[in-house]
């Protein structure tokens, strides 16, 4: 299958050259059409019996990495002059909130 897929994806970086240094692997394909399914507002258990899952635990483990690869789509997004990372509130709102 693996044959297959590079056989495939050397034909289509003729037409699309930024294919040409990118690794497909069939687990990418499986886990980018959990992510499809799951954007599109497919239940958990349904993505779970289309990956061959015996539970819906298993599958969460794949959906979860999108959040991780979310985390890393935003810290290429930092403005040219901002600074990297989360934003961290300083201490007077927590201080105003538990004087309440």
């Amino acid at each position: 299958m693996q044959y297959l897929l590079d056989k495939h994806r050397s034909t289509a970086s003729s037409a699309c050259p930024s294919l040409r240094h990118k690794r497909v692997t069939v687990h990418g394909l499986r886990h980018t059409m959990a992510m499809d399914l799951l954007q599109s507002g497919a239940r958990r258990s349904v993505i779970a019996l289309w990956l061959g899952h015996g539970s819906a635990e298993t599958t969460q483990i794949h959906l979860d990495a999108s959040l991780a690869m979310k985390e890393q789509a935003l810290v290429k997004a930092t403005p040219l002059h901002g600074r990297p990372g989360r934003y961290r509130p300083s201490d007077q709102p927590m201080d105003f909130l538990n004087s309440l």
